[in-house]
Parts: structure tokens; sequence; C-alpha cells
């Protein structure tokens, strides 16, 4: 998929990562096309679903959030609904990736305080074992791909 972007498309995306709300001009002006063009390009990149959709970044210690944890879950067998159930009734699992390893998951959570923790952590514990470390601060933030990776 990476080939098929060129240095203009991942001007765009790395502005789009920044600041999702800025606007055609803004992003016309950065890219040096014209706003229609840029208009097109940045439709063409969600059509490809490079570009999945646009958020907020909220700044979870002002809305409540006290305590931030990252949780790795073993879970036996292979059916995946009860996992399914969790992630439905607890909106603090914020990001869950499946891995290899010992683990079977990696969850990213948040939680108004330890009790609060504890409990998201008790109802994980009834389908697997967990394991949970807590984050003390996040010194680099999730930032976006700025440029196609090589290896």
């Amino acid at each position: 998929m990476s080939d098929d972007l060129d240095d203009i498309d991942w001007d765009l995306l790395r502005e789009l990562q920044t600041d999702g709300r800025a606007s055609i001009a803004q992003l016309a002006r950065l890219v040096r096309l014209s706003p229609t063009a840029t208009a097109d390009r940045i439709r063409r990149l969600e059509s490809k679903g490079v570009i999945t959709g646009y958020t907020a970044r909220v700044d979870l210690k002002k809305v409540g959030v006290a305590v931030m944890a990252v949780v790795r879950l073993k879970y036996p067998g292979r059916a995946r609904e009860p996992l399914g159930v969790v992630f439905d009734k607890r909106p603090e699992i914020l990001e869950c990736q499946r891995v290899t390893g010992e683990d079977c998951y990696i969850l990213k959570l948040a939680a108004a305080s330890m009790d609060h923790l504890a409990a998201v952590v008790d109802d994980l514990g009834d389908i697997g074992g967990v394991t949970t470390n807590i984050v003390y601060n996040e010194p680099m933030p999730y930032r976006g791909l700025e440029a196609p990776l090589s290896g």
C-alpha cells in the first residue's frame, strides 16, 4: 500500500495526524496544491482505507482518568465471545492488540481510581490470566506514522 502513496500523500497524512480539523484550504497551502486537488487526494486516501477516521485527542486526566494501565491477558481457548462481552461491558478498555508469545492480548485501560482498575481487571480475570502494569507517565504518546517504513 505504501508504494501507492507519494510525498504529497505523506505530507497530507502527517498534517492530518497532527490536526484532523485542518481545513482543506490550510492543507492545500501546506502541500502546494489547489483546494480541489487536495480534497480529491484526501477522498482517495479515505476510499482506499488509508485514512480510517478522524478523532479528538482527549486529556484523560482532565476527564477524571487518574490511572492508566497496560494489561497482558492469557486467554484460554479460541472462543472470542467472552472477550467481546467484556469489551462491550467495559469502555475503560481503550485498546487491544492480539500478540504473539505467552500472552494472547495486550490491553490499554483507563480508570478513575485503583479500585476502579481492580474491578476492570477482575472482569478480565474471569476469562483468563492477567498481568497488570500501571503507567507512570507517557514520555512519547502515539505520534502517528510520518513516512513509509523501510526495513
